[in-house]
C-alpha cells in the first residue's frame, strides 16, 4: 500500500510539472525565444556614406566601411553588432516581414554621443540597404546611408592583396621638405602613421612596391635576405595583411585605406592575437624589427 501511494504521488507531481510546462505562458515564452530566419545571420559589408550633415561646418570625414553583423533573430528581438573605424558597438531591436523583404530597426546602446538608430531592409537574403540616424541632432553628420552585401568571414592564409592598383599612402601627404621627417608611431600592431599636411600642390606620398603581391607573410617564414631592401611601407603592409586575413578591425585610417576595398577583407574582431599561427607571430616580430630601420621614398601621385 505504501509503495502504491508513493507511485501515485510521483505520477501526480509529474502531471503537475507537465501542465506547468505546457501552460500558454510558457509556450508563448518558448516561441518568442526560438531563433528564426537564421539564414540571415552573418556580416553585411559596404560603405557608410554621408547623406545629411551640417553644411555650415567644414567636412572632415571620409567614406567609411561598415560591417553590420546579424547574430540572433527571434519573434520579439534582433541582436547584432556594428563595426566602424575598428570600433564595435552592440545593436538591438526588432524585425518585421512584408512580402519577400525583411525590415529591421536596430538601436545602438545610446550611452555614447555618437550613437544612433539603424533602419534597413534585407532583400533576397544577401543585400542590406538602409540609413543610420544620429541620436544627437547637433552632430556634424546626422544621417548616413549604406548598401551592404553579405560576406562570409573565413580565415584564408593564402589570401593576397589584389593586383592592379597602386598602394599609396594618400592619408598622410608630405610637403617636399618634410618627406624625411616627423615619423610618429601609432598604438598596437598598426602601420606607422605620418603627421602630414593637407594634400596640395607639391605634396608627396609614399607608395608600396610590387613585393606586397608576391610575399605571403602568413604561410612563408620570412628571411632577413627577403626584407633588408624593402621600403618601410612594404614591411608595414606585409605585417598588417596578416591581421587583415584574421578579420582584425583596424582603427587607423592609414591602415584601413589599404584593406577596406579588398574583396576578401571582413572587419569582424577587435583582437585576433589568439588566432595567429606560430609562423605569423614570428613574421610579425621580424617585420617590426626591420621597420625600425627601413625608410621610404616619396613621390608625386594623382588621385
Amino acid at each position: 500500500m505504501k509503495k502504491l501511494f508513493c507511485f501515485l504521488l510521483v505520477v501526480l507531481l509529474f502531471s503537475c510539472n507537465s501542465k506547468e510546462k505546457e501552460s500558454p505562458k510558457n509556450t508563448k515564452l518558448l516561441a518568442e525565444n526560438k531563433e528564426i530566419r537564421t539564414y540571415l545571420y552573418g556580416s553585411y559589408v559596404g560603405y557608410f556614406m554621408i547623406e545629411e550633415r551640417d553644411t555650415t561646418r567644414p567636412a572632415v570625414e571620409n567614406v567609411n566601411t561598415i560591417n553590420i553583423l546579424i547574430k540572433k533573430i527571434t519573434e520579439s528581438e534582433v541582436i547584432g553588432q556594428r563595426i566602424i573605424d575598428g570600433k564595435s558597438r552592440p545593436i538591438k531591436g526588432s524585425m518585421k516581414k512584408t512580402g519577400n523583404t525583411f525590415y529591421f530597426t536596430l538601436k545602438e546602446p545610446g550611452d555614447d554621443k555618437n550613437d544612433g538608430v539603424f533602419t534597413f531592409e534585407i532583400q533576397k537574403d544577401t543585400l542590406l540597404k538602409g540609413t543610420w540616424q544620429a541620436n544627437d541632432p547637433k552632430k556634424e553628420v546626422t544621417k548616413r546611408k549604406f548598401t551592404l552585401t553579405k560576406r562570409e568571414f573565413k580565415y584564408d592564409p593564402n589570401a593576397m592583396l589584389p593586383q592592379g592598383d597602386l598602394y599609396i599612402d594618400y592619408v598622410n601627404p608630405k610637403a617636399q621638405e618634410q618627406a624625411e621627417n616627423q615619423v610618429e608611431k601609432i598604438e598596437n600592431d598598426t602601420i606607422d602613421e605620418y603627421e602630414g599636411e593637407d594634400e596640395s600642390s607639391g605634396a608627396l606620398f609614399r607608395a608600396a612596391s610590387d613585393v606586397i603581391f608576391t610575399i605571403n607573410s602568413s604561410t612563408t617564414k620570412l628571411k632577413e635576405s627577403q626584407l633588408k631592401n624593402l621600403k618601410k611601407l612594404d614591411l608595414e603592409i606585409l605585417r598588417n595583411t596578416i591581421f587583415a586575413r584574421h578579420g582584425y578591425a583596424f582603427k587607423s585610417e592609414t591602415i584601413r585605406q589599404f584593406f577596406d576595398f579588398v574583396y576578401w577583407y571582413v572587419p569582424i574582431s577587435e583582437n585576433v592575437d589568439n588566432q595567429l599561427t606560430e609562423t605569423e607571430k614570428q613574421n610579425i616580430a621580424i617585420l617590426k624589427r626591420f621597420e625600425k630601420y627601413a625608410t621610404d621614398n616619396y613621390d608625386t601621385f594623382g588621385r
